[in-house]
């Protein structure tokens, strides 16, 4: 919750800044001094082309503070949202420990989305796209796009910063991992997140779902394997919308801190793609030693009048599955392998309507 007795407090230690084309450093009255037909400082700098495989550096600044807010948006093409890369570089490491699409970073799943509001993203009808997740650092943070798609895209963005934070001694940094799997195996669980070592703390998914056969595809549970787990997790959840807040099927309902997005149900069905997402801010998950999370892809048909019948009709699915993870741990390491542009992109949804595309 707010505080709002806070919002006029000042904060003596602390400096605001803001990073964007117009002033690429963040530095103190340095912002604006490109030159337009209008004259110097009307609007020289706002967005630039980033062409097809160039990486541009969004921001490198030096510490100690903490990333409040990133505003983003290019044109609404699929396969762009899904094939750009954020790469976020914690304190000089040589390895980035934010690796996302950049739909995903911003919250929704298949590169395309209708407009939402959740406690950590905001995102508007025509791709106005907003991060609201706390990125504290203590020597440096370096942010990067990539654009792997084959189309140069153009791009607005704005980092918005402290800096002078007095961090603990302890402090851990933000971590975000992308996984697709299309299909999955029956019968294999899809990983949210591979084994972790360390202290940390879950925050969430953004987890995308195509389903590639009929019936009810969302029975599947999710399991938080922690510390001294073995074959059998810590939490376990009850299924697959289960997860996200809802129950008895998918339906479109984006919430504070868990919902679906996008909900592409034709009438009658629940085969279409889905977007949905779980934030555990008011209700932390914290590991001590090491973590893995998962979640099942079981599905259910027929009808059951009883529990007995609902527990014979489940069965085994494969499904194209896709989860963008966050979370925070101190001790900083290599990501698994990022997925090829093609493995991220390949057999998008068709999306009904995207506003704000050529």
């Amino acid at each position: 919750m707010i505080d709002l007795d806070k919002l006029y407090q000042p904060n003596p230690g602390l400096a605001s800044r803001s990073i964007s084309f117009e002033n690429p450093t963040g530095a103190p009255g340095a912002g604006g001094k490109v030159e337009s037909p209008l004259g110097i400082g009307r609007k020289g700098d706002p967005a630039r082309m980033v062409e097809s495989g160039e990486t541009v550096l969004l921001a490198d600044i030096s510490g100690p503070g903490t990333i409040r807010h990133i505003w983003m948006t290019t044109l609404a093409r699929p396969v762009t949202l899904r094939g750009a890369l954020i790469r976020i570089y914690w304190e000089g490491e040589s390895f980035p420990t934010v690796e996302l699409p950049l739909g995903d970073f911003f919250g929704f799943a298949h590169g395309s989305t209708p407009s939402f509001q959740s406690a950590l993203h905001a995102v508007g009808p025509r791709y106005g796209m907003n991060s609201f997740v706390p990125m504290p650092f203590q020597r440096q943070a370096r942010i990067e796009l990539v654009n792997e798609s084959l189309r140069p895209m153009t791009l607005f963005y704005q980092v918005d910063y402290t800096i002078g934070d007095e961090h603990g001694a302890i402090l851990p940094k933000l971590h975000g991992w992308f996984n697709r799997q299309n299909p999955t195996v029956a019968g294999q669980d899809f990983v949210l997140l591979h084994e972790r070592v360390g202290t940390g703390r879950f925050l969430g998914s953004v987890i995308g779902i195509q389903p590639l056969g009929s019936a009810w595809w969302g029975e599947g549970e999710v399991k938080f394997y922690m510390d001294d787990d073995g074959e059998f997790a810590t939490i376990v959840g009850t299924g697959s919308e289960d997860y996200v807040g809802l129950s008895w099927g998918i339906q479109q309902a984006p919430f504070l801190y868990l919902g679906a997005n996008r909900v592409d149900n034709e009438e009658g069905t629940e085969s279409g793609p889905v977007s949905m997402y779980r934030w555990h801010v008011q209700d932390p998950i914290f590991w001590q030693e090491k973590i893995r999370v998962t979640m099942q892809q079981i599905g259910h048909q027929g009808s059951s009048p009883t529990l007995d019948d609902y527990k014979r009709n489940l069965f085994e699915r494969e499904d194209d599955w896709s989860s963008a993870t966050f979370w925070y741990a101190e001790q900083l390491a290599p990501l698994p392998r990022c997925l090829t542009f093609e493995e991220r992109v390949a057999n998008l949804p068709k999306v009904k309507e995207i506003v704000g595309s050529e």
